[in-house]
């Protein structure tokens, strides 16, 4: 059961509650759902409905008809986030766990690890204690093991995951690891349930070789009700009659997951498949069909390997799988941050009293909000304010350590105001990404799509959805500065003839009903947003960079700041005209660079570009 608290109930109120509730012998926990503060109820509870309805500072009674309770989407509507270390399961970036089915040996491991996190990975897994079907396979290096991973941890960065196999091992994994697994035989060991849902550290629960997606949640709710709520299911396949791979990956249970819990999920092809040349089309599936994290069996010598060989992906091999992951997981609205692990080391290296905030136009819900989670993830608070020009006032003074800005969309084209705001600040870009853009026609819930008269948009919105549009010539189209502003015009007007295009998140902030979805005129609709800072710091490895310049106004200029390019084999990405304020037919030049500009290698690179160039300035290398 569920008690929904109203907004203005006090501490006494609620403890009074709490302590009624406590005296019955129920479970109580309590979070912020949505916006709403919430108490679950587990146990059987003698008041009635009627008899809690009547508490002062309940608003609401709802029962939770699972037998699932606090793993339950009734219990709570948004997506749980999982926090290890620097790292978050369950938000807009991929989560990518690799490392080796067994620790063998310190020189094994941190190869792997090295390896593994060259190429995205964030977490490292790699088991110390393994349980096998046959006594006679190797069984782990035990406490050595885990003194090996806590090694690796300390020298890479990368947070551990490793398997507990009986709740004797509990001190130890507390004090060596960061994340315990509960292995596939171990899914109902409710003595192990319980030990693991009094500890203080996150799990990571695999589904049984023949366990129903019920009985799995069930097992998380063990863990749960012991007091762990940081909780991650992992499907790496089930028994079935069909013997060609090892196990049957169930992808349609991340569907199925998405609508009955809020808890984050992780697939394990390689223990699904058994085969390595399997491993890389499901995990791409997998990322496809909405899964947050994927854990991957990766060994520099896999022929060799003491367990599990012939499903390890050589580290060539994973390193080819997270660059594909990294062009499909914009497609359904995630990230693959090959910067993830330096990203959070820098925004943890910022001085206490810096602001750690992101500013970004529009409204929460924007594409541009979207933008700022996809980057920077929870690190970073996002800041909403009205203007492309605010945006740079703010990160100029100190006000927001970061802005978010959109520099070009695959349909509309280039925002020309950022760019000659980037030539007008002394701001530096430190990072891009570039999400994909979803657009839908939003409403107040009791609106009728015929009933429609005016719809509301920033004008790029409008341009990309014109053929939507176009057959509603009679519906008058009213500009404004960003989607989710227009979702909130929306809102706030009360105006059920008046709809917004945004995106489904500004849909569910606002509490706006979707009257359609992808209303786009070409699914390949992306926007590429520019991350700036005051300064560069803490950039590593930077393999672009972006300059303006311009050049003397006579024959050939131009082509002789190409043939600079041309002659160090540097790839031109993109290169755009603006027009010099104040200076009639004369322009600046736009151009993004494959190279790190500053590295000092291209020292002659820049002193001929130059020694070409009336002006020259780099905008930042990323």
């Amino acid at each position: 059961m569920i008690l929904v608290l109203e907004k203005r109930i006090t501490q006494i109120q609620k403890d009074k509650i709490k302590n009624m509730l406590s005296d019955e012998g129920c479970i109580i926990r309590e979070i912020v759902d949505a916006g709403r503060n919430i108490i679950g109820i587990i146990g059987n509870c003698k008041k009635s409905e009627n008899e809690l309805r009547q508490c002062e500072g309940v608003a609401d009674v709802m029962p939770i008809k699972t037998s699932y309770k606090l793993v339950s989407r009734d219990f709570k509507s948004e997506d749980s986030k999982v926090q290890i270390g620097n790292v978050v399961v369950g938000g807009d970036r991929i989560v990518i766990i690799a490392g080796p089915c067994a620790v063998e040996s310190p020189d094994q491991a941190m190869t792997i690890a090295r390896e593994v996190k060259k190429y995205g990975a964030v977490l490292f897994r790699g088991g110390a204690y393994k349980p096998r079907s046959s006594p006679y396979s190797f069984q782990g290096l035990e406490e050595e093991g885990l003194k090996i991973l806590a090694d690796v941890r300390k020298e890479t960065g990368l947070g551990v995951v490793t398997e507990i196999t009986s709740p004797a091992q509990a001190d130890l994994m507390m004090k060596y690891v960061d994340v315990v697994q509960i292995g596939a035989r171990n899914m109902q060991n409710f003595e192990l349930l319980k030990c693991v849902g009094q500890m203080d550290k996150p799990v990571v629960l695999k589904r049984g070789l023949a366990s129903t997606i019920q009985e799995w949640l069930m097992s998380a709710e063990y863990i749960m009700a012991g007091g762990n709520s940081d909780v991650i299911l992992c499907e790496r396949g089930i028994r079935t009659f069909e013997p060609y791979t090892r196990n049957t990956l169930d992808l349609s249970a991340i569907p199925v997951l998405k609508k009955l819990t809020h808890l984050p999920i992780v697939i394990d092809p390689s223990h699904a498949t058994g085969i390595r040349e399997k491993v890389s089309p499901m995990a791409r599936a997998a990322v496809a069909a909405g899964a947050d994290a994927l854990m991957i069996e990766v060994h520099n010598n896999p022929d060799q390997a003491l367990s599990d060989g012939p499903q390890s992906l050589y580290p060539e091999q994973f390193g080819q799988l997270t660059r594909d992951i990294y062009v499909i997981a914009p497609v359904v609205g995630k990230q693959l941050d090959f910067d993830y692990l330096r990203k959070s080391r820098m925004i943890n290296n910022l001085d206490r009293d810096s602001s750690k905030t992101a500013a970004f136009i529009g409204e929460y819900g924007a594409y541009s909000h979207k933008a700022s989670l996809g980057y920077f993830g929870d690190e970073i608070k996002p800041v909403p304010v009205q203007s492309f020009k605010e945006i740079f006032n703010a990160v100029q003074s100190g006000k927001t350590q970061y802005g978010v800005i959109p520099l070009e969309n695959s349909l509309s084209g280039s925002i020309h105001e950022n760019f000659d705001l980037l030539q007008e600040y002394d701001l530096k870009i430190i990072g891009e990404i570039t999400i994909r853009i979803k657009h839908a026609l939003i409403a107040h819930e009791n609106a009728d799509k015929k009933a429609i008269k005016k719809i509301l948009a920033p004008p790029p919105a409008f341009s990309q959805c014109r053929n939507y549009l176009d057959q509603y010539p009679d519906i008058q189209l009213v500009p404004v500065t960003a989607t989710s502003s227009a979702v909130r015009h929306v809102k706030d007007s009360g105006d059920i003839s008046a709809a917004a295009i945004g995106s489904t998140m500004a849909a569910r902030i606002f509490n706006m009903k979707i009257l359609e979805e992808s209303i786009e005129d070409n699914p390949r609709n992306y926007t590429r947003f520019a991350i700036i800072a005051k300064e560069s710091k803490y950039i590593e490895n930077a393999n672009k960079t972006s300059i303006v310049f311009s050049t003397d106004n006579k024959p050939g200029a131009l082509f002789e700041i190409m043939k600079i390019f041309s002659k160090y084999k540097i790839n031109l990405v993109k290169l755009e005209s603006r027009p010099m304020p104040g200076k009639p037919w004369e322009y600046m030049f736009y151009a993004d660079l494959e190279t790190d500009l500053e590295d000092e290698v291209m020292l002659p690179v820049m002193e001929e570009l130059k020694e070409k160039s009336e002006t020259f300035k780099i905008l930042g290398r990323y």
